[in-house]
């Protein structure tokens, strides 16, 4: 029943009587991803399977690892509740799962940042799973409002329904909570950009540091089953050291949007020991693709060669960032909801690793794990568009870094989570909807 890859070998090596649920869902343009429900969390439920059928694969699986007599039975410490299908015939896991996933996969989820990249994409793919999402935005002007309403005009479900709203008004969120009570709540919403938060620091101050503040104090007067929330590689600042690992230290970031992302990881982990708020922070890197944002070099990068503009290269081209397609990023993020982080009375209060806890608080890196030059990717987008760009070097910009590079190990080995779609191929998917959406 798997497919014929070198993960199926290891779901064989490691459970050979085991169902994973392992698919190949082939996309356009000739790439495919791999999804699988494996590994200490429920990936994300295949679109090859509906709940009921996810239900039917399972007790396939409990009646087959039923047949085994020398599986460990006791697995309560060592995997969150709630949380994993089986990898290694986790039986009392996947019944956990199964239980969740009784009547449909319906969880209802507060999503902010809803009109945003990567929370458009993630509520497509949420509501495909059967999910009720309540999402917000304030749908400000810091890009183009018009793009991030055509995100939500493409969200239209009986599922979902919108609230605008600014995170920093404590009064919206007794709105929030009179229309749903959220089991899980997806902060994606901030305030973005490094180089904006330069010259605006007081808008950064108040969306993501006052907003982050609200967001907690909802979880916590709630009782939030898990929140999940948006970091950045940004945190690691002047951290020369690469790749990038969750276990490096974040002690002194380059820019104030940076410093924010990293109060932010500060403020969860505090909300976490105090009230056992589970809460889940994922560092993303360079994030990509089709509804993209308007002020990242990629999107700047092909409206000024699409139309004979010089495009601005600082530090002379020598910078390398770690492009990951979003489609990567929501495979990276579904496998999580399940997958609720405990407690860990066991913890070693000597460590020094800032992401290891006695608190139900956990961060990921979720990153392409393949850093790229600059001029590769003006290289790729040259190929896409058919044009040469007209470069126009610089210096490096004030709050800016050389390099990124995600080491992704913390959270392969917890989901299996394994990116795949390099620049040469999600470069020209980005063209393709860039052309299509603005008629050039």
């Amino acid at each position: 029943m798997l497919a014929d890859c070198s993960l199926a070998q290891a779901l064989k090596a490691c459970a050979p009587r085991a169902w994973a649920g392992f698919v190949t869902l082939r996309k356009e343009k000739d790439y495919c991803r791999e999804h699988f429900l494996c590994l200490g969390g429920v990936c994300t439920l295949p679109e090859a399977y509906s709940p009921s059928e996810f239900r039917s694969k399972g007790e396939e699986c409990i009646r087959a690892y039923d047949g085994v007599s020398d599986r460990e039975e006791n697995f309560n410490e060592v995997w969150p509740k709630g949380a994993a299908f089986l990898l290694h015939g986790k039986r009392k896991q996947l019944c956990r799962t199964l239980k969740i996933l009784e009547g449909g996969a319906d969880m209802d989820i507060l999503l902010t940042g809803a009109a945003g990249f990567i929370g458009y994409h993630l509520c497509l793919r949420l509501l495909e799973q059967g999910h009720r999402i309540l999402g917000t935005d304030n749908l400000n002007p810091y890009y183009s409002p018009k793009l991030k309403q055509d995100r939500l005009n493409r969200l239209a479900h009986p599922n979902f329904s919108f609230m605008k709203m600014d995170l920093e008004d404590s009064r919206a969120y007794a709105e929030i909570a009179a229309r749903m009570n959220p089991h899980t709540v997806i902060h994606l919403a901030a305030q973005a950009g490094v180089r904006a938060s330069i010259d605006n620091p007081s808008a950064y101050i108040q969306s993501n540091l006052v907003g982050f503040g609200n967001i907690l104090e909802f979880c916590r007067r709630h009782k939030v089953k898990h929140l999940i929330y948006a970091s950045s590689s940004s945190v690691y600042g002047l951290n020369s050291k690469l790749p990038f690992a969750e276990s490096d230290p974040t002690d002194h970031p380059a820019s104030l949007y940076a410093a924010t992302k990293k109060a932010n990881e500060l403020m969860a982990h505090t909300y976490s020991h105090l009230y056992n708020l589970p809460a889940t922070g994922l560092r993303f890197f360079t994030v990509y693709g089709p509804w993209g944002r308007p002020d990242m070099a990629l999107f700047k990068f092909t409206e000024a060669i699409i139309r004979d503009r010089p495009i601005d290269v600082y530090n002379y081209g020598q910078m390398e960032r770690d492009f990951t397609y979003i489609d990567d990023i929501i495979a990276g993020i579904l496998p999580l909801l399940y997958n609720i982080p405990v407690a860990n009375p066991g913890w070693d209060a000597t460590a020094t690793s800032p992401n290891k806890s006695s608190a139900p608080c956990r961060i990921f890196n979720i990153g392409n794990n393949r850093p790229e030059k600059l001029e590769n990717l003006i290289a790729s987008l040259e190929t896409a568009l058919g044009k040469k760009a007209i470069c126009n070097y610089l210096p490096m910009q004030p709050g800016d870094v050389v390099s990124t590079y995600a080491d992704v190990a913390d959270l392969s080995s917890l989901t299996g989570f394994s990116p795949s779609i390099s620049i040469a191929q999600g470069i020209p998917l980005f063209v393709d909807w860039y052309r299509q959406y603005y008629q050039v």
